[in-house]
C-alpha cells in the first residue's frame, strides 16, 4: 500500500485566508521557521494505478495538480477511483464538487453521511448529472468493506470505519440529526494492503479509550489528530473560542501522554491547526513532539507499506 499525505493542515489551512496570529503573520513575512500547509487529504493505493482519497478536501484541485500520480494520462481521465468519507464537515467533503466532471467514482460513506448530502444538499446533485457518475456505497460502522471503483472492481484495499465521535457538524439541523445514527457523526478508517500492513487515518480524536489504544498499537503507521497543542490555544490566541475538546479534538499535549505506550507505529500527527504552535520549527513545543518520537506531517509526504 501506498500513502500519499496531500495535505496536513486543519480546515482553512496554514496560514488561514482571515487570520493574523504570529504563525500566519511569520508565515507571510517570509519568517516563519516552518512550512505552509493546505487542507488535510490522503491517498491511498495498492497497485499504484487507481488511488482512493479518505475524504475530499477543499483543497483538492490544487493537491492534484501537486501530485503527477494523480494526473489524468489520458483524454478524460483520472486515477482516482474512489473516495471514503468519515463524515460530512465541510472541510471533508467541499472537494466532492470540484470532482464534477462526469468522471465515474464510488463514494463509500455511512448511510447516515449519504442522506445528509445527497438528500439535504441539492448542490451535490451536481456529482449526478449522468447515470452512474457518482455510485454511492454504504458502510457500517465497526465493519470492513472494501475499496471499489465504480465498476464495482476491488482495490484489495479493505477499509473498517472507527465511531470517534457523536457530534454531526453545526450545518447539520437538530431535527434530521434525531433521524441519524450518532455513531456515524465522525469516523476514523483503519486500512489493510493485502500484504497485512495496516495504516490509521485519526484526524478529529475528540477522546481516547482502552480500545482505539488497543487497536492503535497494531498498526504500522498512525496519523494521528494533531489539531491543536493545548486544550485552551483558541481561547488563548483569539479569544472567546470554544476549547479543543468542545471542538471534538484532544490537545497534543495530552496525546504526548496517552499514546507514550504505543510503540509499534510510525506515529505522525497531521491535520495541525495554524494556531498550533508545533508548527514552529524552532519552537519548545516542536522539539518536545520529535523527542517524544512523533513526526508532523507535511504536504507531499509518501510512503509505502
Amino acid at each position: 500500500m501506498q500513502v500519499k499525505i496531500l495535505g496536513s493542515a486543519a480546515g482553512g489551512a496554514f496560514p488561514q485566508w482571515n487570520c493574523a496570529c504570529k504563525n500566519c503573520r511569520a508565515v507571510r513575512a517570509g519568517t516563519f521557521h516552518g512550512k505552509p500547509r493546505t487542507q488535510t487529504q490522503l491517498a491511498v493505493t495498492e497497485d499504484c494505478l487507481s488511488w482512493f482519497l479518505l475524504g475530499a478536501s477543499p483543497d483538492l484541485r490544487a493537491q492534484i495538480e501537486a501530485t503527477p500520480e494523480l494526473h489524468p494520462r489520458q483524454g478524460r481521465h483520472s486515477p482516482i477511483a474512489g473516495i471514503a468519507l468519515a463524515n460530512a464537515d465541510l472541510d471533508h467533503v467541499l472537494g466532492l464538487l470540484l470532482l464534477r466532471e462526469l468522471q465515474p467514482l464510488r463514494i463509500h460513506s455511512t448511510a447516515s453521511v449519504r442522506r445528509i448530502l445527497r438528500e439535504d444538499n441539492s448542490m451535490f446533485g451536481m456529482l449526478h448529472r449522468i447515470p452512474e457518475q457518482a455510485i454511492w456505497t454504504d458502510f457500517e460502522s465497526g465493519k470492513e468493506f472494501s475499496l471499489c471503483n465504480a465498476q464495482g472492481v476491488d482495490s484489495g484495499l479493505r477499509c473498517r470505519a472507527w465511531s470517534l465521535s457523536t457530534h454531526y457538524s453545526a450545518y447539520v439541523t437538530a431535527d434530521r440529526q434525531r433521524q441519524l445514527t450518532s455513531g456515524e457523526a465522525s469516523l476514523g478508517f483503519f486500512v489493510n494492503s493485502i500484504s497485512g500492513a495496516r495504516l490509521a487515518y485519526m484526524p478529529a480524536v475528540p477522546q481516547v479509550d482502552h480500545a482505539l489504544l488497543a487497536e492503535l498499537g497494531a498498526c504500522d503507521v498512525l496519523l494521528f489528530d494533531g489539531t491543536f497543542w493545548s486544550n485552551n490555544e483558541l481561547i488563548r490566541v483569539k479569544g472567546g473560542e470554544q476549547t479543543a475538546q468542545q471542538m471534538g479534538h484532544v490537545a497534543v499535549e495530552e496525546t504526548l501522554v496517552e499514546l507514550a505506550g504505543v510503540c509499534r507505529p510510525r506515529k505522525i500527527f497531521l491535520h495541525i491547526n495554524n494556531t498550533n504552535p508545533m508548527l514552529d520549527e524552532a519552537s519548545a513545543e516542536y522539539r518536545q513532539v520529535r523527542d517524544a518520537g512523533w513526526e508532523i506531517a507535511e504536504d507531499g509526504w509518501q510512503f509505502n507499506l
